[in-house]
């Protein structure tokens, strides 16, 4: 099972994606996590994007792609994963479609945690990150409705888009979710 997770920042991404791993056994790529270790441990990836994650922009496609395609080389993928913080643009999407393709793999689903933005805000003031800042978060969700929203009509077309309630209880997003994904 090849998943890709999506929503808004606070959306339960993170959350989703931990338990979709753990009941399916197959690993977490969760970008957001990735990237701030790799930053922490200043790889040449973490002083690449340093200071697009710490203003809230997008780090570059190239840099993100080559990441991803060096991530899915690896054995452990090999029966399975779930994305977590990247396809976020519609060219990303489609970026991720070559990529797998040239990898002899493809997506299963992309799932959409559907959160209204007053929840989104809430949820993510409530955590405690450094890029969690009002005005990072604010620039996030700009950005999130800018240029992530189009990439629900690109798995759409592809008949490969879940849209799922994220407004409830981890627990009933994740029946939600393994309810579809199991059929």
């Amino acid at each position: 099972m090849r998943l890709v997770i999506l929503g808004g920042p606070g959306a339960g991404k993170g959350t989703q994606a931990e338990l979709l791993c753990s009941t399916l056994s197959i690993p977490l790529l969760a970008l957001g996590d990735i990237l701030r270790e790799a930053i922490a441990d200043e790889t040449d990836l973490g002083k690449l994007a340093v200071s697009y994650v710490e203003t809230g922009e997008l780090v570059p496609d190239a840099t993100i792609v080559q990441f991803i395609r060096r991530r899915l080389l690896l054995w452990d993928v090999f029966n399975g994963w779930v994305l977590e913080g990247y396809p976020r643009t519609a060219f990303q999407g489609e970026e991720l479609d070559f990529l797998l393709s040239d990898l002899a793999q493809h997506l299963d689903w992309a799932i959409w945690l559907k959160v209204p933005n007053e929840v989104l805000l809430s949820r993510s003031s409530e955590r405690d990150r450094s890029d969690d800042s009002p005005e990072i978060l604010q620039r996030r969700l700009d950005l999130f409705y800018e240029q992530t929203l189009p990439i629900l009509d690109y798995y759409e077309y592809r008949n490969k888009l879940l849209i799922i309630n994220g407004d409830q209880s981890p627990e009933q997003v994740q029946q939600d979710i393994l309810k579809v994904v199991n059929n």
